[in-house]
C-alpha cells in the first residue's frame, strides 16, 4: 500500500494494515443495515472500507489529520452513506445530538487512547449513545484496564473503566500488523455500557477524584490520602466503619466496588 505521508508521531499514527485482523474485527461488530457505525481515526480507511462492505446504515469516519481526511474524502465520493468528518473525536464525545446506539470501532491512537475511554466512560448522560465500543489499545494498556486486584497493573484506569462497562478481551494483535511498526504488541477489547449498574452516581468526576486522590501514592497506604477527601475526623472514622475498609492496605489492594462505594460517600457529603 502507498502512504500519503509519514505517520505522525504526535498523533500517535500506527496504522493497521492485515487484512485478516481487520476481517476478524468487522465481525464482532455485528454490523447489518440497521446500525450506525462511527470510527475513530481512520487512517487510509483501510477498517473503514471493510465496514462499508457490511452495509450499514451510516458510517461516521472521524480522522483529526487534515490531509488524510482529504485523502478519504476523494477514497470514499461515490459512498452516498459515509461522511467523512475532520475533527478531534475528544470534541465530539460529549455532544448532544450524535446518533444513538451506534458501534464504535477505533483503532485508537496511542498517545490519547486513554484519554478517548475516559471521556466516553465519564458522559453526564448514561446510557450513552454508543451500543458497543470495539477498540484497539497498546497491550500495556489493555494489561491496565483488564487487571485484577493486588497486581501492579492494577490503576485508576481499571476503576474507571469497569465502573460503567462490561468488557471483553477479545484478542492480541502482532505489531508486524501495523505501519509504521510500533515497538509493542496491541490487544482488542470491546465494551458494553452496564445495564444494571448498583453504583449510579450525580457526577463522574466525582469517582475520577477518589481514584485520582487514592492512587496518588499508589506505593503507601492509603491512610493519608483518605484523610484528603474526607477531612473532618468524625465523618472518615463513620465511612471507615460503614464500609468495612482497611486504611493500611496500598490503593491496589481495594476492590474497584470499594472505590465505588467511597465514591458514592464522597458525592453524598459534596452535595
Amino acid at each position: 500500500m502507498k502512504f500519503l505521508q509519514k505517520a505522525k508521531k504526535s498523533l500517535g499514527q500506527n496504522f493497521l494494515v492485515d487484512k485478516n485482523i481487520i476481517n476478524k474485527i468487522i465481525e464482532i461488530g455485528n454490523i447489518n443495515n440497521n446500525k450506525t457505525v462511527m470510527e475513530i481515526g481512520s487512517g487510509y480507511g483501510n477498517l473503514t472500507e471493510a465496514i462499508s462492505c457490511k452495509e450499514p446504515k451510516k458510517i461516521f469516519a472521524v480522522e483529526k489529520d487534515k490531509k488524510l481526511a482529504s485523502f478519504l474524502k476523494k477514497k470514499f465520493k461515490n459512498y452516498k452513506n459515509l461522511k467523512i468528518i475532520n475533527r478531534d473525536i475528544l470534541n465530539i464525545i460529549e455532544e448532544k445530538n450524535l446518533e444513538q446506539n451506534m458501534v464504535v470501532f477505533g483503532n485508537l491512537p496511542y498517545n490519547v487512547s486513554t484519554r478517548i475511554l475516559a471521556s466516553l466512560i465519564m458522559l453526564k448522560d448514561w446510557p450513552p449513545w454508543y451500543d458497543v465500543l470495539i477498540l484497539m489499545f497498546q497491550k500495556e494498556v489493555a494489561d491496565r484496564i483488564l487487571a485484577k486486584k493486588q497486581t501492579k497493573e492494577f490503576s485508576r484506569l481499571t476503576v474507571l473503566s469497569n465502573w460503567r462497562l462490561e468488557i471483553k478481551k477479545h484478542f492480541d494483535v502482532s505489531k508486524n500488523c501495523f505501519f509504521p511498526k510500533p515497538k509493542i504488541n496491541s490487544t482488542l477489547l470491546s465494551f458494553k455500557p452496564k445495564k444494571n449498574n448498583l453504583f449510579n452516581l450525580k457526577n463522574p468526576k466525582n469517582l475520577e477524584k477518589v481514584t485520582r486522590v487514592l492512587f496518588s501514592n499508589r506505593r503507601k497506604m492509603i491512610n493519608k490520602n483518605f484523610k484528603k477527601l474526607f477531612e473532618k475526623k468524625e465523618t472518615k472514622e463513620s465511612i471507615v466503619k460503614n464500609l468495612n475498609i482497611d486504611l493500611n492496605k496500598r490503593p491496589e489492594e481495594l476492590s474497584n466496588e470499594m472505590f465505588y462505594k467511597i465514591a458514592l460517600q464522597y458525592e453524598r457529603l459534596s452535595d
